[in-house]
């Protein structure tokens, strides 16, 4: 928000223009959009080629977008003349940002009267940057949440409007956080739109000293290093599931690991080693303790239960995941 502009009348309806790209900024737009405010277009990353035959796929903010008869905007490049001219024209009061996926320059996060916000999936200063969701599992975080957020220049570092928490539990994925982080974001949205429009919210300045980063993630890291605790490799299963996936090899074939649980006990074989495999699931060896896998991807077949595995693959017990 522009400091030298005053918050708006709170029964005002403001003109707010709308960016973002995948799932997880369609329970933001969605909230906006039956909310008491005008969302006067949207801005998203272009379609982009999918499937076999490469047909190019509109992104669902998007998908939304159209099905509520809005404007569409998909540049290219936001850093154009010609696109700020285009935003320009609308006229917006606010701009509110949910994943666009490109950092925004500074002459575009400054255009509205009052600024552009942002919902982050993360309580900041933790987990700046792009993967923020992910990383709070992977790290075994018991609690991660949204931070409604004015936008400056740098990664994530602007001013904090309003956070929002929510649990982590052992049986969540970067998946279900996503679906759950999405839903409040778009909830605690609206809370933050309306204390600015009576000037009920103040912004507060993060702490950097506290902030750590969340980077985006590679398939490698995927690559399971039985020799870590259960516990670690617990984490790290559920944090990249659904993409990239944590997968190990066994006899040259790679093997995907979902659903994992943990299973105290003294370790006595090699980690990696399968040591039981039944319908419950495959046990295995780790560094401390024993990692229960409930499902499973084998190479070139499609994500299952460990029973449905057995009943087609004999995998013996003795045998070490590389």
């Amino acid at each position: 928000m522009n400091d030298q502009t005053e918050h708006a009348a709170p029964d005002r309806k403001l003109r707010i223009l709308f960016m973002g790209t995948p799932d997880f900024a369609v329970p933001a737009l969605q909230a906006l959009l039956e909310g008491p405010d005008n969302v006067i277009g949207v801005v998203c990353q272009p379609d982009k080629p999918r499937g076999r035959g490469k047909k190019l796929s509109p992104p669902p903010v998007k998908v939304v977008a159209l099905q509520h008869d809005l404007p569409v905007l998909q540049p290219t490049s936001i850093r154009t003349d010609e696109f700020l001219d285009q935003v320009r024209e609308m006229n917006p009061d606010l701009i509110v940002v949910a994943a666009y996926g490109k950092i925004l320059p500074g002459r575009l996060l400054n255009l509205p009267p009052m600024g552009t916000i942002n919902v982050h999936g993360s309580l900041l200063p933790k987990y700046r940057g792009a993967a923020p969701i992910q990383w709070a599992v992977i790290n075994g975080e018991t609690e991660t949440g949204v931070t409604i957020m004015q936008m400056d220049e740098g990664m994530d570092t602007g001013d904090i409007l309003l956070p929002a928490r929510i649990e982590i539990t052992d049986e969540d994925t970067a998946g279900t956080m996503f679906e759950k982080l999405a839903r409040l974001g778009g909830e605690t949205l609206l809370k933050a739109i309306a204390g600015l429009k009576d000037g009920t919210l103040k912004p507060i300045r993060q702490d950097d000293s506290q902030a750590t980063e969340a980077p985006m993630l590679k398939k490698e890291m995927g690559h399971l290093d039985w020799s870590r605790p259960a516990r670690e490799l617990h984490c790290l299963i559920r944090g990249l599931d659904p993409w990239p996936s944590a997968y190990s090899f066994l006899d040259g074939r790679r093997y995907r690991f979902y659903s994992p649980a943990l299973v105290e006990g003294a370790v006595s074989e090699p980690p990696g080693t399968l040591c039981r495999a039944d319908k419950n699931g495959l046990l295995v060896a780790t560094g401390d303790n024993y990692l229960l896998v409930r499902e499973i991807q084998p190479e070139g077949r499609k994500r299952m239960n460990i029973q449905a595995l057995l009943c087609g693959t004999d995998l013996p017990v003795g045998s070490q995941f590389s």
